[in-house]
């Protein structure tokens, strides 16, 4: 949508073909009529901050006042207890009790010394996260919960997972924003975010308006079924292209698309080619067929999927948390998120709504589950929290979605590279996005990655895609420049 966006306002024409009946993929915002009104909800908590200026101001050009600050309050739940997250040392410390909190400095303490005798080799997520906290505090706040999402032991996930998503933060950090709190200089956590008054959703919605106003179509309901191509022997290999400096890649070039919906199938030939259909799934639809190793590969890069449980609430307020995380393996649910803590517009006054996400496999017993079994799993935990009552519990609406995470196992990166290499060789074509490019982005990065694959077009100069979200540093950071703007 943002590549769509770009090139519209450039004058291009173009064609957005959706596989869902909705716009906006992992961001959009659904919305349920009851009998007291409308309850929307994204699919799981989205908030947006970034480093990127011209994103900022991309959403703004978009919304105009649909637009506003929120205070961030997040916990998660170890043990029936809530602390605050990410963590914060005075919080963790006054609920722990002596003895745990004793364990904590111990372990780190021994991993310190233990960095300086005999390093602990750093091959795997658990490596990096008991290097840097202790195994005490390392299982207290990450392993267990890394565990749930992936559905995999931390000594399985690549040590990428730990570098791309919490590079930076470190007890040292914690300590630091526990004892001055009010200190100037960068910000290791963010504590506030903005978010559009009727959901993530309104941005997609407002690329498709503007995008249909300009007379191009964006078809629902379709999906590619075939995509032709010609050039060089589908093994050449495909020389790299960084950012600003190369040009676009001579060689292959996409011809036609096939698309399918209801009505049929129908064949279009564009000059370009912008796709986030997962990996695994994109090289079946290459006619010719790409090389065996190309199959191969992609059909060893995985996803976890989610299924959502979407409650309404004859309460006025659930918690006080914009989300909740639940580490615990005896919760089957990893995250809960009240989305009238992020807009008063997400529920009619006087009641409110739990969107409660359970991950999983595609195919698997969580998969499998009907909507009266996962009420009956999820509703009674919740009330012992004193959440709400069953009584209270208005509706539930439940639905499912595969290849929401792409899976970092320990050999994820090679094979990624290998497709993502022989896609990158076509001149025409640009994969984008979390699964398009199965790299673990926020929504911000994969608006990123889109305009910058409309960028590439425009200029003929490819840009570099696949260093977005790159950066070595904890996740939780943003663009304070424009929220001081704001602020």
């Amino acid at each position: 949508m943002a590549s769509a966006m770009e090139l519209v306002r450039a004058g291009k024409s173009v064609t957005v073909v959706e596989k869902a009946d909705q716009v906006g993929g992992l961001a959009k915002t659904l919305t349920y009529i009851e009998e007291d009104g409308a309850f929307r909800t994204d699919i799981g908590p989205h908030r947006f901050f970034s480093k990127n200026q011209y994103l900022y101001e991309f959403i703004e050009d978009l919304l105009k006042e649909e637009w506003r600050q929120v205070r961030r309050l997040t916990r998660f739940c170890v043990d029936g207890k809530f602390y605050l997250y990410p963590i914060r040392i005075r919080n963790v410390l006054s609920q722990i009790g002596m003895v745990k909190a004793f364990r904590m400095i111990f372990d780190y303490a021994w991993e310190k010394i233990r960095g300086l005798v005999a390093p602990r080799p750093q091959r795997s997520f658990e490596d990096y996260v008991l290097s840097a906290f202790g195994r005490t505090l390392a299982e207290f706040n990450m392993i267990g919960y890394t565990e749930k999402i992936w559905g995999l032991r931390c000594s399985e996930i690549s040590i990428n997972w730990a570098t791309q998503r919490i590079k930076g933060l470190s007890v040292v950090s914690a300590l630091k924003k526990a004892l001055f709190p009010k200190q100037s200089g960068p910000k290791t956590l963010i504590d506030s975010f903005y978010y559009p008054s009727f959901g993530s959703g309104c941005i997609y919605e407002a690329i498709r308006e503007r995008i249909e106003k300009a007379g191009n179509p964006v078809l629902l309901n379709t999906e590619p079924s075939a995509i032709h191509w010609e050039g060089k022997p589908a093994s050449a290999p495909a020389p790299s292209a960084r950012l600003g400096t190369g040009s676009a890649t001579a060689g292959r070039r996409v011809t036609d698309v096939d698309i399918r919906s209801s009505t049929g199938t129908k064949t279009l030939t564009p000059g370009s080619v912008i796709s986030s259909v997962p990996p695994s799934v994109l090289v079946k639809l290459f006619n010719p067929a790409p090389p065996v190793e190309i199959l191969d590969a992609a059909s060893k890069l995985k996803f976890r999927s989610q299924v959502y449980l979407f409650l309404i609430i004859d309460k006025n307020s659930v918690m006080q948390d914009n989300w909740i995380y639940f580490p615990d393996k005896n919760i089957p649910f990893g995250r809960i998120s009240e989305m009238k803590n992020f807009s008063t517009e997400m529920a009619p006054p006087g009641k409110s709504s739990l969107m409660i996400e359970f991950f999983c496999f595609e195919g698997d017993r969580i998969w499998n589950m009907d909507k009266n079994a996962l009420v009956n799993e999820a509703v009674p935990i919740l009330e012992r929290f004193g959440f709400f009552t069953r009584s209270q519990v208005l509706n539930a609406h439940h639905f499912r979605i595969a290849h929401v995470y792409p899976l970092y196992d320990l050999h994820y990166e090679e094979h990624a590279r290998t497709v993502m290499k022989w896609l990158d060789g076509f001149e025409n074509f640009y994969a984008v996005g979390r699964p398009g490019r199965f790299r673990y982005t926020n929504q911000d990065h994969s608006l990123e990655m889109g305009i910058l694959a409309a960028q590439s077009i425009l200029t003929g100069v490819r840009k570099d895609i696949e260093t977005v979200g790159a950066e070595q540093e904890y996740f939780e950071r943003g663009y304070h420049g424009a929220q001081g703007q704001r602020g």
